[in-house]
């Protein structure tokens, strides 16, 4: 008979080895913050699921099992994964977060497999991954340059939003990480001559980036610039009360053109938006710190630059999709290569 073991303590002892650095990326690099949280987003929701379903989570050593149990316990994790979907689903989640769960409990079972050498059998593999493809919004050059050279828009703002309209068109012009502007400090900016270069290791990436400045750039870093090498140009905000003052921002701005929204559910497209177009999403409500980077990278291409100068400064490698997304949401800069090929069309 087969013995099984509770998932949920061996949970627990995944993120603890995370947490502590006993369990490491592949090229020994501490794991991130933001990816322990997610892992503890999955322990609760596994947690709530085995209480309200009854649905007992448990593993079993399957070098251990004759065939019949063996074939028992595949069919036991595919019961699983249906009904942990499924769940998920009923409580409002899409794609995206389903399948970034069930990536999580995949990486778990290789948790067990190589850090505690537990034989699973390699269910995990059953678990499709879903993912969707959610629209990119960016603001316009038309927009951005309306949040950088409008005076009296500015002068009628709270202090509040001046702030955050800084860090916002500072963010839009750099192509900067939400994560990246708040470590900002003296260090990072460089004088040549009569110009100012902002220079940095990303984070996340760990690629370096060098960037000339414009002049409105500098005039918001001259702005904040600290009086103390060792603190930040800009005062640290949270993520949802800089997300939140923004969206006020962008209907300061009139940025309110009714936009539509689907999100999917197992691979099914659903709109979002609401009935009427008095009610529908306006552009201001989807405003974001993710809209920073994405402008920035996006107004390159239109206002024309080649496309692999804009991957040094945006430091995308040259096979990265996220960054194909990007050119493919920059409409008017696919308009205006589509018009050249026409042009010469016309002339062959």
């Amino acid at each position: 008979m087969k013995k099984t073991i509770s998932i949920l303590p061996l949970f627990k002892q995944f993120i603890r080895d995370t947490e502590t650095g006993k369990r490491l990326k592949k090229n020994g690099e501490k794991i991130k913050l933001g990816s322990i949280s997610n892992y503890k987003y999955v322990l609760n929701n596994l947690t709530k699921f085995t209480l309200e379903t009854g649905f007992e989570l448990r593993i079993c050593d399957v070098s251990k099992v004759n065939k019949r149990e063996l074939t028992s316990e595949k069919n036991y994790w595919k019961k699983f994964y249906k009904k942990f979907t499924e769940y998920l689903y009923k409580r409002g989640c899409f794609d995206n977060y389903v399948g970034a769960s069930i990536k999580i409990i995949r990486t778990f079972f290789n948790y067990l497999k190589y850090d505690r050498d537990i034989n699973t059998g390699d269910f995990q593999r059953l678990f499709y991954i879903r993912n969707e493809q959610i629209d990119i919004l960016v603001l316009s050059p038309e927009q951005l340059k309306f949040l950088i050279f409008n005076k009296e828009f500015e002068e009628n703002l709270t202090p509040t939003l001046k702030h955050i309209k800084d860090i916002f068109v500072f963010g839009c012009i750099t192509g900067l990480r939400y994560s990246d502007i708040f470590l900002l400090g003296s260090k990072n900016f460089e004088k040549q001559q009569e110009d100012l270069y902002l220079k940095l290791r990303s984070q996340k990436t760990k690629t370096y980036s060098y960037i000339k400045l414009p002049k409105y750039a500098i005039a918001i870093y001259k702005k904040y610039k600290p009086t103390n090498t060792k603190n930040t140009v800009f005062k640290k905000i949270t993520l949802p009360n800089f997300n939140k003052n923004l969206k006020l921002l962008g209907e300061k701005a009139n940025f309110t053109t009714p936009i539509e929204v689907s999100r999917e559910k197992q691979g099914k497209a659903l709109n979002m938006s609401k009935g009427t177009a008095k009610t529908l999403n306006r552009f201001c409500d989807k405003m974001s710190s993710h809209m920073m980077r994405r402008t920035a990278i996006t107004t390159l291409l239109i206002l024309g630059m080649p496309e692999h100068l804009v991957r040094k400064i945006s430091g995308h490698s040259y096979a990265s999709n996220c960054f194909n997304r990007y050119v493919h949401y920059a409409q008017p800069y696919l308009d205006k290569e589509i018009d050249k090929v026409y042009s010469k069309l016309e002339t062959y």
